[in-house]
C-alpha cells in the first residue's frame, strides 16, 4: 500500500518510518493476538490467509503469542516454536507474509502460572516465580473461566534453563523465516510474574528489589540478543495492566526502569501497553502516561492499548510514540490501514468468536472495503 504526500501530511499513522533496517510504509502495527486455532500447538495452513489478509507492503505484523517450550502452554490450540514440526509449519505462513511485502516478527511467550496441569507435560504443576496461584474466578483472555493450578516456584538453578528455552525459541523463529522476535513480557505471564511485586515474593537474587525482579527479563533479553542480534529483538511490557492478577505497587517506576535498562542491549523496539488499559478490553482514566518510558528508551517505541485512529494519530503527531499496535480493530478489519486512509467505518468485532477453533468463523471472514482507490 502506498500513500501520497497529501495523505501522509494529513494522517500521521500513514507516514513512513524506518525501524532499524526495516522500511515501514506506515505506522499501523498488527498487535500479537491469541487466536487459538493452532491445533496440537502446531500452526495451521489457515493462518496463511489470516496473516496475509492483514499484510500490506511495508507493514509490520507481530504474530500471535507462541510458546517457547512444552511447559509454556496455558490455552488450547496456541502455537509453539520449540519443535522442528512447529518451525516447519510456520515457514509457509512467514513466506506468504513476506511475498506481500510485510515485515513479520514472532512473539515468544511462556504463560507461567496462567495454566493448569492439563496443559503441562506429565500433568505437572505450572512453573512461576512464586507458589501463589491465580484465583479461578479470573477470566483469561476471554476464552473461558479456566481452572488454574497452583504453580511451582522455579528454583534459582532452574531459571537459566527457562532463559535458554527463550533463546532457542528465538533461534527457531529466525530459522522459520521471521524477521525477528518480540519477547512477551506483559499481561501477567511468566516474565511479568517476575517483574511485578504483587506476584513475585522471592527472596533470592530474582526477587525483592526492582533490580532483582527485572533480572530474569533482562537475562532473557541478553540471551536472545546474543543469539540472533539486537536488531531483530523487541519486547512487550505492560507495567500498568493487572491482567492475570499481576499488579505492581509502583508501575511507573517499573516501566521506567525497564525502558532505561533495555538501552544497554540496544534492542530494536520496546512495545508497551498504556495505562488506560487496566484490564484487557476495558479503558480507564489514569494519571500515568507512557511518555516517560518513550523518552527513556532509545530505540523504536510502540504503543498499544485501546487506541482508535484519532488516538493513534495524536500520539504519533505529538511524538509520544513511533508506531501504534492495533488488536481488536485489526482483527475485525483486515484492511485497517486502508480504512484509516479513507476515514471509512470499521467492522465491529465479535468477542464471542475471538477464540473459537473454527478456521474461518471470526478469523478470516471479516469483510474488506469494497471501495477501490
Amino acid at each position: 500500500m502506498a500513500f501520497n504526500d497529501r495523505e501522509q501530511a494529513k494522517i500521521p499513522l500513514l507516514t513512513p518510518y524506518k525501524m532499524g533496517k526495516f522500511e515501514l510504509s506506515h505506522r499501523v502495527v498488527l498487535a500479537p493476538l491469541t487466536r487459538c486455532r493452532s491445533f496440537g500447538n502446531v500452526p495451521q495452513p489457515h493462518a496463511i490467509l489470516y496473516y496475509t489478509q492483514r499484510t500490506t507492503k511495508g507493514g509490520f505484523l507481530i504474530a500471535e503469542a507462541t510458546g517457547v517450550s512444552d511447559t509454556a502452554q496455558g490455552y488450547r490450540a496456541t502455537p509453539g516454536i520449540w519443535t522442528k514440526e512447529q518451525v516447519e509449519a510456520w515457514k509457509p505462513i512467514v513466506d506468504a507474509v513476506h511475498a506481500k511485502g510485510g515485515i513479520f516478527f514472532c512473539q515468544i511467550w511462556h504463560v507461567g502460572r496462567a495454566s493448569n496441569t492439563g496443559y503441562q507435560p506429565n500433568g505437572q504443576a505450572p512453573i512461576s516465580s512464586t507458589e501463589k496461584g491465580i484465583m479461578n474466578s479470573v477470566e483469561a483472555n476471554g476464552i473461558d473461566v479456566p481452572r488454574f493450578t497452583p504453580p511451582r516456584k522455579l528454583t534459582t538453578q532452574e531459571i537459566p534453563l527457562v532463559v535458554d528455552d527463550f533463546r532457542v525459541a528465538a533461534r527457531n523463529a529466525i530459522e522459520a523465516g521471521f524477521d525477528g522476535v518480540e519477547i512477551h513480557g506483559a499481561h501477567g505471564y511468566l516474565i511479568e510474574q517476575f517483574l511485578k511485586d504483587g506476584v513475585n515474593d522471592r527472596t533470592d537474587e530474582y526477587g525483592g528489589s526492582l533490580e532483582n525482579r527485572c533480572r530474569f527479563a533482562l537475562e532473557v533479553v541478553d540471551a536472545i540478543v546474543k543469539e540472533i542480534g539486537a536488531d531483530k529483538v523487541g519486547i512487550r511490557l505492560s507495567p500498568f495492566i493487572e491482567f492475570n492478577a499481576s499488579a505492581d505497587s509502583n508501575p511507573n517506576a517499573l516501566g521506567l526502569y525497564m525502558a532505561e535498562s533495555l538501552n544497554k542491549y540496544k534492542i530494536l523496539y520496546c512495545h508497551m501497553v498504556g495505562p488506560m488499559m487496566k484490564e484487557v478490553g476495558v479503558k480507564v482514566e489514569s494519571p500515568y502516561t507512557l511518555v516517560p518510558m518513550r523518552k527513556a528508551f532509545k530505540g523504536t517505541f510502540i504503543s498499544a492499548g485501546g487506541y482508535d485512529m484519532e488516538d493513534g494519530n495524536n500520539a504519533v503527531a505529538k511524538k509520544e510514540t513511533d508506531l501504534v499496535a492495533y488488536g481488536r480493530s485489526f482483527l475485525a478489519n483486515p484492511d485497517l490501514p486502508k480504512r484509516f486512509q479513507l476515514s471509512a467505518p470499521l467492522n465491529n468485532y465479535n468477542w464471542e468468536t475471538y477464540y473459537t477453533p473454527d478456521p474461518v468463523l471470526g478469523y478470516t471472514d471479516y469483510p474488506f472495503l469494497e471501495t477501490t482507490v
